[in-house]
């Protein structure tokens, strides 16, 4: 097939990754303005971060049905325009309730766009190279990051370091942009046969260059009759247990890694450490440089070496230097890049293993007749979990008699429990198609 047709759709769709990256890290770079400028405190601040994580968890469980209904297209093209508008809204907010609501807007946008985006790119790629061109959207949502640290600390540099409204209204540029790539998108194939309009999704197959259309969507139509279909398909049964289970967990573990804590609170943390505000910006930019690096190194890896081998390694390198964080909160000893060193080493690990994998599993793990559905449960999960940890996280470092030291070391148990969660129970799904993936999970059950 060729190959640069389905690529060129893969990356205009993950542009939403971008979107989904950008709005969690810029508002690390904020937190301080806002702080002083609304006189919030400490709950207060870990809300206005995880008012837009609500958002998303709200958003995750009502995309489903529109996704399916409409199409994946349609929905991320109204997503799109509604995030713009509310970055613009967010930018201009007058007090803080104003930026509480627009703020619950955006995250409610980047829950659709978790959901949608990397089933989207599963539904319309090949087995060879699905992971690869899923994990495009993980791709995007690190460059995000890296690219709101980085503009974050230049609009501090260039106009104020209070200049929050600055940092924000730069989200409006990629929505904008995501919205009009869309319009060079076809739809998916398979929700086009689940439909019952097979010689559309034929047609999109050609389009995107498949060898074969006819068979695709003819081991689609097979799949499809092997299980139960219509509007009311229940995903909590006995036939979908495994992957919810496994779904629930990696997005549970992807979370309780301590990455969203890090990366909304990168500042912060080397505050924590004794830094100034423009050190603490400056330093973000390696974290965020960090993982953009080593996502772009799992896109080379996840299709070769396949999801599970690179869960394992990931979690290996995550316990030892979450480990190495946490003894130097507990000594506090802090001379030198000791803990931006650990950070960068865990964020490497991260982005190699769980951030790549994350979303590439969940897309693969369910049946055609409950995708969005399973994609919705993995993301609802996951948000919640980001939202728990996230707002908690400020609260915690300041307890004396937690801090730091117990927070990481926490996160560092977490990731050794996953290790065993991804040597004894992930299935390896690389090189299989979807249809493939169900008939292996089908005979399990047997």
């Amino acid at each position: 097939m060729k190959n640069n047709k389905v690529t060129f759709q893969a990356i205009c769709i993950a542009i939403g990754g971008f979107l989904f990256g950008y709005d969690i890290a810029v508002i690390s770079g904020t937190t301080a303005a806002l702080e002083t400028l609304f006189q919030l405190s400490k709950f207060e601040l870990g809300f206005t971060v995880a008012i837009a994580l609500i958002g998303t968890i709200i958003g995750t469980t009502v995309i489903g049905k529109p996704a399916d209904k409409f199409g994946r297209k349609n929905v991320l093209q109204v997503m799109a325009a509604i995030f713009a508008i509310a970055a613009l809204g967010s930018a201009l907010s007058m007090n803080w309730p104003m930026l509480l609501f627009f703020r619950f807007v955006q995250g409610m946008v980047v829950g659709g766009v978790s959901v949608v985006v990397p089933m989207y790119i599963a539904e319309i790629s090949p087995a060879k190279m699905r992971g690869q061109l899923v994990a495009l959207n993980q791709f995007n949502v690190v460059t995000a990051i890296f690219s709101a640290f980085l503009v974050n600390y230049f609009i501090a540099k260039a106009i104020d370091p209070s200049a929050w409204r600055w940092m924000i209204s730069v989200e409006i540029i990629p929505a904008l942009l995501f919205l009009l790539l869309l319009f060079r998108v076809v739809p998916s194939p398979r929700l086009l046969v689940i439909k019952g309009k097979a010689d559309e999704a034929i047609a999109v197959f050609k389009k995107l260059g498949f060898e074969s259309p006819e068979k695709e969507v003819k081991s689609i139509q097979e799949s499809i009759s092997a299980t139960v279909t219509g509007e009311n398909v229940k995903l909590f049964s006995k036939a979908n247990s495994f992957p919810v289970v496994t779904t629930i967990l990696i997005a549970m573990f992807n979370q309780l890694a301590g990455i969203n804590a890090i990366i909304y609170y990168a500042p912060r943390i080397f505050e924590m450490t004794g830094l100034g505000q423009n050190a603490a910006l400056l330093q973000s930019i390696s974290i965020g440089g960090t993982n953009l690096l080593f996502t772009f190194v799992a896109l080379f890896m996840i299709d070769r070496y396949g999801r599970r081998t690179l869960l394992i390694i990931g979690s290996v390198g995550m316990v030892v230097f979450l480990s190495l964080i946490a003894r130097a909160f507990f000594l506090n000893s802090f001379d030198g890049y000791s803990v931006m060193l650990y950070l960068i080493g865990f964020v490497a690990f991260f982005a190699f293993s769980q951030g790549a994998v994350l979303w590439v599993f969940i897309s693969e793990i369910f049946p055609n007749n409950v995708r969005a559905k399973g994609q919705a449960l993995g993301s609802f999960t996951h948000w919640v979990m980001a939202a728990i940890v996230s707002w908690s996280f400020p609260i915690v470092t300041n307890m004396p008699a937690i801090g730091g030291g117990y927070s990481f070391a926490f996160f560092a148990l977490m990731m050794l429990l996953h290790f065993f969660f991804a040597w004894k129970v992930i299935p390896e799904t690389k090189g299989k198609s979807l249809e493939d993936i169900q008939a292996e999970l089908a005979a399990r059950r047997k």
